[in-house]
């Protein structure tokens, strides 16, 4: 266990490595002068002299891999720079916003489980009848609708003509239904498609051969029997769903009026707030790769099976 968590770890390394190197050339390589970007908010024109001061300031005229070392040695102490637009910390904003960004991801890949583990569940048990038909059809559905389109729909339908829902804000539970539903749409419907393929496979088993030839039930057969081996193959799609959700959530945060990350984000590319912008890859970035090392972790526990490098851990 413990050799397995520091070889993935030690993997991971590089990645974060790449992550960071991308996030510093993504405001390298962008249009305009970061001097003079900082100096000319509200309409002011600064002067030659104070574009050159500011950047002596912020350290650029110093070589590139200094300024990178520099940018990584103030990014490990949690200083991300200062925010072009809101002349705020980068960080302070993203660790203000991230709570929000959290609290829909979570609901998102709940209710992303619940919705796919049981149309998953229903199709399979009721293979090539009416229930697996429409669940199937369901399922293309929801994998043909754009987000933001079903988000308009359901806005349009909850929130304009019944009037059950909030339209955007950010509060209790019920704000959150929504753009849960939107964003976790999706991955209920991949996950659905996998649950439902995987529980195909584990009844052509002997094991499940052998429990319906003893009179089990197809519900106990499904629920107790082949759905916890079928959920192994389920929990590495889940958790890249969950990255995605925490990196991919700017449109639904847009729409929803929900100050997270990434509405963060929209705003920082809309005003080109480059620090803003460098952050936000940062962190999420960051983000996706802790949550990939938690999915390793619970598949090597669902699974002792799991081998590394050819040896059982």
């Amino acid at each position: 266990m413990r050799r397995y968590l520091i070889q993935k770890v030690l993997s991971l390394l590089p990645v974060l490595l790449g992550i960071s190197l991308i996030a510093f050339v993504l405001g390298v390589i962008s249009p305009g002068n970061p001097a003079e970007l900082a100096l000319s908010r509200g309409g002011y024109e600064p002067t030659p002299e104070q574009i050159e001061a500011m950047e002596r300031q912020m350290g650029l005229d110093a070589p590139y891999p200094v300024q990178y070392l520099r940018w990584v040695g103030r990014a490990l102490t949690g200083d991300l720079g200062t925010s072009y637009a809101s002349k705020l910390p980068v960080g302070a904003e993203l660790a203000r916003r991230l709570p929000v960004t959290l609290k829909l991801a979570l609901c998102s890949i709940l209710l992303a489980l619940v919705l796919g583990f049981s149309m998953g569940c229903i199709a399979a048990a009721f293979h090539e009848r009416w229930p697996d038909r429409v669940i199937r059809s369901a399922i293309n559905i929801q994998l043909s609708f754009p987000a933001f389109w079903l988000a308009l729909l359901l806005i349009l339908l909850f929130a304009e003509n019944l009037r059950w829902l909030p339209t955007s804000g950010n509060g209790g539970l019920k704000y959150m239904i929504l753009p849960s539903l939107v964003l976790s749409s999706a991955s209920a419907a991949t996950t659905a498609r996998l649950i439902r393929s995987a529980l195909l496979a584990e009844f052509g088993k002997q094991y499940c051969t052998a429990a319906t030839a003893r009179g089990i039930s197809r519900k106990r057969l499904v629920l107790q029997n082949a759905l916890p081996n079928a959920a192994v193959s389920a929990v590495a799609l889940m958790g890249n769903s969950l990255g995605g959700m925490l990196g991919g959530s700017v449109i639904i945060e847009s729409i929803f009026a929900l100050p997270g990350i990434g509405s963060y984000a929209l705003d920082a590319i809309t005003n080109r707030d480059y620090p803003a912008l460098q952050g936000y890859v940062l962190l999420a970035g960051c983000i996706y790769v802790a949550v990939a090392l938690l999915v390793d972790v619970v598949s090597m526990l669902l699974n002792p099976k799991l081998r590394l490098g050819g040896k059982r851990i």
